[in-house]
Order: structure tokens, then sequence, then C-alpha cells
């Protein structure tokens, strides 16, 4: 009896073993299937958020090449309208054009004769001005300036007499120019130069052959002369101190053609210089050196206050 009492309790104990082994196995199925399912909402969740990417990404560049077809539509736009722009201007500018040739056509001083001569005499004025400023050419400048005269004389209208008195005064005023000064100083320089620098040459030479014989076989190691001055006496000095009288007078010469004031002076006063250095002092000298700074002193450009008031007068006449 009391071994059957005590075999009773012993499958309680092990159904007690059994439920304590499932419960672990049924929670981590159960936390198992539900990490499954958390897996495939993710994936699926990752899966529609890629394709709305995509989609994005396709959306995007179709509105890219849509701007881009907007911006090549507007750059052709700007362009029509450029050119619609250039065209109108250049309308205005024609008909603006027009307008002042029919302006000018229905001006009755532009008519016949009148508007032939006015046209003429302007044309011979503005030849004549600039002859003397840019050629320096007076003959010419005057030449143009009777021509205009005689062109303005045949116009019968009394509005143009005060510019037929205009022209006359300056006619008058070219008149009383005279000669060009650059050809007066270039024909006294001339002058200077055949007075001067060849008979200095020639005395030079005619000194060296007239020198005693003591001085030609002894000039070439003593030298006597002055402390006051220095004066060439060899025939070598005398020599380049001519060909130096000589270059300055050549290189004024051009300066002058050119109207160049200052590199004129500058060569004067280089060959007065040469001067000192080729005669010694003297009266001769003195009014050599005179003559230097008198042609040194000469204007070589022309001065007419009155230039081109002719012109003006005439054009204010038309504009009105």
């Amino acid at each position: 009896m009391s071994t059957s009492s005590d075999d009773t309790p012993a499958p309680s104990h092990r159904n007690r073993s059994a439920w304590w082994l499932v419960v672990p196995v049924a929670v981590l199925a159960a936390g198992y299937l539900g990490w499954q399912q958390w897996r495939a909402r993710e994936q699926a969740a990752e899966s529609d958020t890629q394709q709305q990417v995509v989609a994005l990404s396709e959306r995007l560049n179709a509105m890219r090449s849509e701007q881009r077809s907007h911006s090549r539509r507007l750059q052709q736009a700007e362009s029509l309208n450029r050119v619609l722009r250039e065209e109108l201007d250049g309308i205005t500018q024609r008909a603006a054009l027009l307008e002042d040739s029919v302006t000018k056509l229905a001006d009755p001083d532009r008519h016949g004769a009148q508007a032939l001569r006015l046209d003429e005499t302007e044309m011979l004025l503005v030849l004549g001005s600039e002859r003397l400023q840019i050629a320096g050419d007076l003959d010419g400048a005057r030449r143009a300036y009777a021509l205009a005269a005689g062109v303005l004389d045949g116009i019968d209208d009394p509005a143009y007499l005060s510019l037929r008195q205009t022209l006359l005064q300056e006619r008058t005023s070219l008149d009383a120019l005279g000669a060009d000064p650059r050809v007066k100083a270039v024909a006294q320089l001339d002058a200077y130069a055949q007075t001067v620098a060849t008979p200095a040459g020639r005395e030079a030479i005619a000194s060296d052959l007239r020198a005693p014989w003591w001085r030609r076989a002894f000039g070439t190691l003593l030298q006597v002369q002055p402390t006051d001055r220095a004066v060439a006496v060899q025939s070598a000095d005398r020599a380049a101190a001519l060909a130096g009288l000589q270059l300055e007078i050549s290189l004024a010469r051009a300066a002058a053609e050119r109207r160049d004031n200052r590199g004129y002076r500058e060569a004067l006063r280089r060959a007065d210089a040469w001067l000192q250095r080729l005669v010694p002092d003297s009266a001769a000298r003195a009014q050599q050196r005179a003559k230097l700074k008198a042609l040194a002193a000469m204007p070589l450009s022309l001065s007419v206050p009155t230039l081109g008031s002719t012109l003006q007068q005439l054009r204010q006449l038309r504009a009105r």
C-alpha cells in the first residue's frame, strides 16, 4: 500500500517540466513569426519607396527636359525679338532719313541753281581751309577762296550779302600773309648755308696751305692758341666742325619742312655752337650768330584768326 502511494505523484512533475519547455518554444516561434512578418512589411515598404524614388527621378528628368525645351524656346523668342527690334530701328532710321530728304526737297533754297551754287561754295571753302591747315598750301587756299567768291557772287539772294562780306574779309587776311613762313625760313636758311659754310671750309683749306713749313711740320705736336676760346685749328678739326655745321643746317631745314618749331630752333642752336668752334671771335662771327638768331626767331606756321568763319556762317544760314 505504501509503495503504490509513493509512485502516484510522478506524472504530475513530468507534466510541469514539459510545460516549461513548450512555453519558450512557443514564445520563440511567435517571435520568429512576428519578425518574419515585420521583415516582409519592411521589404514591401522599401520596395514601394524605391519605386516611388524611381518614379520621382523619371518625373524629375521629364521636368528637366521640359525646362530645357522651354529655355530653348525662350532663347529663340529673344533672338526673334532682337531681330524684330533691329528691323524696327532700321525702319525708324529709314523713315527719319526719308523725312529729312522730303524736308530738304521742300526747302526752296535747295532747288535749282541756288542750291548747287551753295553746295559748290561750301565745298570750295572746305577745300581751301583743309589745304591751308593740313598741307600749308597758301596759294591753293587762295585759289579755292577766289573760286568760292566767284560762285557766291552768282547768288542774288540778299540773305547772303553778309556772307560775301565775311568771305571778302577772310580773303584779305589770306592775301596779307604774303609768302608762306616756312618757305621764307627755308630760303633764308639755304642762303645762310651758302654764305657761311662753304667760305669757312675754303678759308680752312687756304690757311693750311699758307701755313709756314715749321707749323705744317710741328703743328701736330705743338699747338698755341688763347685759353679763352676753343676754335679748331687743325684741318681735321675744322673739317669736322664744318661737317657738323652743315649737318645741323640740314636738320634745321628738315624741321622747317615739317613745321617743327622746337626741332628747328634746337638745330640752329647746335649750329651756333659749331659756328663758334669754326670761326674765331670777330665782328664777322657776331654778325653770323645774329643771323642764326634771326633765323631761329622766324615763324614756321601760318596764323589766320578768321580762317573758317565764312564756312561756319554759311552752314548756319543753310541750317536756318
